[in-house]
């Protein structure tokens, strides 16, 4: 492990150009993930990662998640093409964190504006939703935080707080880019804020023909945003962000699938009232996160056409309450209540008379569930240089029943730029409809999955440089696999993880025109999981001068698992990417961005190989 780190890291420094942005995860930023009301990060026990805005937006990526992946060591997402991660079968937009992810990733929460995000009856995110037309910045939370957020957030949480308008006036941003593989994309945003009243609306238009025949992407979404200020103390907003695409799908290269298609609606709205006294603070808030699916499996004949789809729908309808206060001198306590509804169905229709058919050893889906759950989080700084935490909830299910989930934390602040941190957390997953209803392996009498994580971390601040450095060991029991039973295959609470490791990160600004940054992973596990790399690790540099801004970063992978069991295949790769933009004029700019410049030839999915080099470019415009 030592040795590979070593060369890892040598061999990362060395073939790095410049990229990346100073401070990017910033221990005196003031977070809300890990609790419901802003505090500076250095009094959490926890392990929380922030991506700014600037950090999203430089690369010009659509998708928040792969500029995520590069800065926050321990998260691996997995891909498949230039653009578009796809659901279902070959689908990627997979999240890892420590391990733990699942295929279908059902293991690692999203939230937009603290609320859940997940498809009702697969339980698993929709990557393709996330984009940083919408986002102002990415809290990465790793390791368990049920606490606060419940079910699916086992093993970590990636939140995502969305723009909005602080100060009086109006901003218009247009990006257009093209580039390798036909690829097109168009993002318009809009923020204006009279007085009291601030908006944000959004639009997006993307596409691509990828590497691989049958592989088309398009992509169209919206974001709205309306925000007033009702006094001193009280604020709402409300906002709506709608995404639509239609994946195409070649299968793998040793299988191939023709004929196979997505066309994927997920949707969420949100409505919340929020205030905030100093001494206490809280929101109401409903949310709904909702989707529509029409899914070609496609047939391995080229000649052979199938007659039916698959379709779902779904809903995920919650109330969050919550409210923290300072009962007494460097003490917060937050109490939160939280309300979800679940509803989904799947079934199949006739291709031609849009009948639901029934179709023998295929089962359908419907189902409504409901989630109630109540939490206490209580803080105290003991001392100037000591913080305690511990906080509890009581999830009830209405099919699993209900479970206890307990953390507990501290923080030492031996200087005031440094802090020792330990943490004890667990979390926790229900069962999806997939697993308990659909299809012949489905299991009614499933249970939760549980896991418990420990973990040390330290960060330090020391003149121009800032490091860090965790060590973690998570052990879980109760995990959903498909084994046999009396012959047939079936979903049974059996499996166990237990894996431990080790994250560090640094930044260093050399002067005003350049920064560094470079994090790095090493993960074991004593049960092996597809798209959990032993190792990643990244380097990068901005150089900024004038109108120019020159970003380079290299990304090292060691020992990615595609497949595991009796045919456990892995990977290595090494990923140089390049951008750069010249501002021509106040309001007129011109970007460019290289990926996979050493043209390495890989995997991330087994059977889908990676496009080599590719090239974008387009201009931004704001006035």
């Amino acid at each position: 492990m030592n040795k590979m780190l070593i060369g890892a890291l040598a061999a990362t420094m060395e073939c790095s150009a410049v990229s990346a942005q100073t401070d990017t995860v910033n221990i005196q930023e003031v977070v809300v993930t890990g609790t419901r009301n802003p505090i500076d990060i250095r009094h959490l026990p926890m392990t929380v990662s922030v991506v700014d805005q600037a950090k999203l937006t430089e690369q010009n990526q659509i998708s928040v998640l792969p500029t995520v992946m590069q800065q926050v060591p321990g998260l691996f997402l997995t891909s498949r093409a230039v653009m578009g991660f796809g659901v279902s079968g070959g689908g990627s937009g997979a999240i890892n964190v420590r391990g733990i992810g699942g295929t279908p990733n059902t293991d690692i929460l999203v939230l937009i504006d603290g609320h859940p995000q997940y498809q009702g009856i697969f339980g698993h995110p929709i990557s393709d939703s996330y984009q940083t037309m919408m986002t102002e910045r990415v809290e990465v939370l790793r390791g368990p935080a049920s606490v606060l957020y419940g079910s699916n957030a086992m093993g970590g949480v990636i939140s995502i707080v969305t723009r909005s308008m602080k100060q009086d006036g109006v901003r218009t941003s247009v990006n257009l880019g093209g580039g390798s593989h036909g690829t097109l994309m168009a993002e318009a945003s809009n923020q204006a804020r009279v007085g009291k009243f601030s908006s944000t609306v959004s639009a997006v238009y993307n596409r691509s023909d990828n590497h691989r025949p049958n592989m088309d992407f398009e992509q169209v979404g919206g974001y709205v945003k309306l925000g007033y200020d009702i006094s001193e103390h009280w604020n709402a907003y409300a906002n709506a962000d709608i995404t639509r695409f239609d994946s195409k799908y070649p299968g793998s290269t040793a299988e191939p699938v023709y004929g196979a298609e997505q066309w994927i609606l997920r949707g969420v709205m949100t409505a919340a009232v929020e205030n905030n006294y100093g001494s206490t603070s809280g929101a109401v808030s409903v949310y709904s996160n909702f989707g529509r699916h029409k899914i070609d499996d496609g047939t391995k004949v080229d000649t052979l056409t199938t007659d039916r789809y698959f379709r779902s729908k779904d809903a995920l309808t919650g109330v969050s309450v919550y409210q923290s206060a300072q009962l007494f001198g460097g003490n917060r306590v937050t109490v939160g209540f939280d309300y979800q509804h679940i509803f989904g169905d799947a079934y199949y229709t006739n291709k031609k008379t849009d009948t639901v058919m029934t179709i023998p050893n295929k089962q359908t889906a419907k189902s409504t569930r409901h989630e109630v759950a109540g939490y206490v989080d209580f803080r105290q700084d003991v001392t100037d240089w000591f913080t305690v935490d511990a906080g509890i909830r009581f999830d009830h299910h209405s099919v699993t029943g209900g479970e206890w989930i307990p953390q507990a934390g501290i923080v030492f602040r031996p200087m005031a730029t440094a802090e020792a941190k330990a943490m004890i957390s667990k979390g926790f997953r229900n069962p999806t409809m997939r697993e308990m209803y659909l299809y012949p392996p489905s299991n009614e009498d499933l249970e939760a999955e549980r896991i418990w994580n420990y973990e040390l971390s330290w960060r330090h601040r020391f003149g121009k440089l800032t490091y860090g450095a965790n060590i973690y060991y998570l052990k879980g029991d109760n995990m959903i696999q498909t084994q046999p039973v009396d012959g047939k295959p079936r979903n049974v609470n059996t499996g166990e993880i237990e894996n431990y490791g080790l994250e560090l990160e640094a930044a260093y600004t050399l002067n005003e025109h350049v920064s560094l940054n470079t994090n790095h992973s090493l993960l074991h596990m004593e049960n092996k999981v597809v798209a959990a790399p032993e190792y990643k690790g990244f380097a990068g540099a901005n150089f900024n001068y004038g109108k120019l801004a020159l970003m380079a970063g290299l990304q090292y992978v060691h020992n990615l698992y595609t497949a595991v069991g009796a045919n456990e295949k892995t990977e290595d790769f090494c990923l140089l990417n390049l951008s750069g933009s010249y501002r021509l004029t106040k309001n007129f700019s011109l970007w460019a961005r290289g990926e996979n410049l050493l043209a390495q030839e890989y995997e991330i999915n087994a059977g889908y190989p990676m496009p080599k080099a590719t090239v974008m470019g387009g201009v931004k415009i704001e006035f």
